[in-house]
């Protein structure tokens, strides 16, 4: 896809760097990486798995654990003026070279999957080990330190969009890439690294569990109505339309019936579609305006920055239900109040047995009640 503005370039130890840019802004050549960095970690198995990434197989859940032992060494909660992500500054080089710049991706350094994507042999076994192959990325949401993504402007948040969608197609055309997941973790309570607004963009050698369950559960439900599950849900959240806080030409925004966390908002696409680089442009540029809405309209709702994992559910590539499977986000908080948490406890820690905090259709009232700018986009 190359509807976007963006210029690709390395950084020292060879990992890729990609600009791009806003609407109307251009791109020039950025100053070079100059940083003296160590070896990537490379994904090994056996006797050498300490140096990279490995896979092991759990047989009690029949899938895989990553293990990224590197990762124990990377940045953690670093002083504004330490920040790894800002724009390199006299004195202070960064994984940025850039002096300034809109949104910028970048290969993790400390990835848990990777460096490389490659085939993986997924045959169980007890004792089973396996490289865990992939691809890890950071997205950079803006140069500001002090920024939200709540913050940016909409034409940035289309930038944003429009980077999801060039990197979800490149990723995907990668050998040995099954499933790829964009997200954000934002929030010291949900267990941020670093206060730069960024979010992460994962390359799976896999099918992720919840996926797997997610198909599981739509072959399910077309074998036994001969509808699609997505469609079905979002047909009967209009049909109640009490937990629907947006109607758009493109995408419908809820909160679900059997939400788990206190506050969790669903978007659909209302066509089916698979992947974020299957969207067209005008699709797009809706998504980005709902998105940009809702997340305010979280913040909204206790009058600063409320936690959330922000995280997009796509089409895996070769599962053979992958045509069940349609594209769609799932933010979701655990703040129950304005000083309250929820935390997962013994029922939903080790059993995976929710128990409700707050009523779906009261959170979807409170959303549509304290956010004019969500209520007022409504259809």
């Amino acid at each position: 896809m190359t509807d976007v503005a963006l210029l690709r370039t390395v950084l020292a130890d060879e990992r890729e760097l990609i600009y791009f840019a806003d609407a109307g802004h251009t791109l020039s050549d950025p100053p070079a990486d100059t940083r003296d960095l160590p070896p990537r970690p490379g994904s090994h198995a056996g006797d050498t798995e300490s140096a990279g990434s490995t896979m092991r197989y759990d047989p009690l859940r029949g899938d895989w654990v990553a293990f990224a032992a590197h990762r124990q060494t990377r940045i953690y909660l670093p002083p504004t003026d330490l920040c790894p992500i800002c724009p390199t500054r006299p004195g202070h080089a960064t994984e940025i070279p850039a002096a300034d710049y809109d949104v910028a991706v970048f290969e993790n350094r400390f990835p848990s999957f990777g460096p490389e994507p490659a085939p993986v042999d997924l045959s169980p076994g007890l004792g089973a080990v396996r490289p865990a192959a992939g691809r890890c990325e950071v997205i950079v949401f803006g140069s500001n330190h002090e920024a939200s993504l709540s913050d940016m402007s909409i034409e940035r948040m289309r930038t944003i969009v429009a980077a999801w969608a060039q990197r979800t197609a490149d990723l995907r055309a990668m050998e040995g890439v099954e499933q790829v997941f964009a997200f954000e973790n934002r929030g010291a309570e949900i267990g941020v690294t670093l206060h730069h607004p960024h979010g992460q963009i994962y390359a799976y050698p896999f099918v992720t569990p919840t996926t797997r369950i997610l198909l599981a559960q739509a072959a399910e439900h077309r074998a036994r109505t001969g509808g699609n599950l997505f469609a079905d849900i979002l047909d009967c959240e209009l049909s109640s339309g009490e937990r629907i806080l947006e109607r758009g030409e493109y995408f419908t925004a809820f909160v679900p019936f059997s939400a788990r966390m206190p506050i969790e908002v669903h978007l659909y696409p209302n066509r089916h579609v698979g992947t974020l680089d299957e969207l067209t442009a005008t699709e797009r540029d809706e998504l980005a305006d709902m998105y940009l809405r809702l997340v305010r309209g979280i913040d909204a709702l206790y009058g600063d920055r409320t936690p959330y994992i922000s995280a997009w559910f796509q089409a895996p590539s070769t599962h053979p239900d992958r045509a069940e499977a349609r594209l769609h986000l799932q933010i979701t908080s655990p703040r129950r109040a304005a000083d309250k948490l929820k935390y997962l406890a013994g029922s939903e820690a080790a059993m995976g047995a929710f128990i409700g905090d707050v009523i779906p259709e009261e959170t979807a009232a409170r959303l549509r009640a304290t956010t004019p700018y969500v209520e007022g986009a409504r259809a």
